[in-house]
């Protein structure tokens, strides 16, 4: 085997690198010159049948719009317990103010359930109930002044509701004040 001085192999090795870059820009120019395929798009898939959806009240918006009635409530000096719910009726936040009556909380509730299941405002239902006594009867609605429902496409996704003012009027306007704070 030959001895290759210092030179030599440098040479040798610069040349090879050399040869390999070459070839490496070259692989490279090539591949940039030809188009990529266009990206596939997922096919859209088709909702499985007997599913609805539904608009729903973020827990951040109850929480504004049950900060708006309570702030009402307080300007008027008045002690309440808001609550508001969703489509189904189920929670999503309630506010016990201070000083606040301990029959209050519950009635905040079941107001708002009564408002966003008949899609009205407490205040409406009870002509209601007078005209159809058994309504009362259904668990968890109290037919009392006070809730206000929230619509999105003339159809209900949440209530707010409101009790503990001396009147179902007080307790409703506060409640509206919520409702109103959603627009914002």
């Amino acid at each position: 085997m030959k001895n290759f001085t210092a030179k030599t192999r440098i040479a040798t090795v610069v040349g090879g690198l050399a040869v390999i870059g070459a070839a490496t820009t070259g692989a490279l120019a090539a591949n940039a010159a030809t188009p990529a395929a266009p990206a596939q798009a997922a096919p859209a898939q088709a909702a499985p049948k007997g599913l609805v959806q539904t608009t729903r009240l973020s827990i951040a918006a109850a929480q504004k719009a049950a900060q708006a009635a309570l702030d009402a409530a307080e300007k008027a000096g008045q002690k309440v317990s808001v609550a508001v719910v969703d489509r189904d009726g189920n929670t999503i936040v309630t506010l016990r103010g201070e000083g606040a009556g301990p029959q209050s909380y519950s009635s905040a509730e079941e107001k708002a359930f009564t408002a966003v299941s008949w899609n009205a405002k407490t205040s409406e239902l009870t002509g209601r109930l007078q005209q159809t006594p058994t309504l009362k009867d259904i668990k968890g609605t109290l037919f009392l002044a006070g809730a206000v429902p929230v619509d999105a496409n003339n159809a209900p996704i949440a209530a707010v509701g409101v009790a503990g003012a001396p009147s179902g009027a007080q307790d409703e306007t506060f409640a509206q004040a919520g409702v109103d704070a959603l627009g914002k």
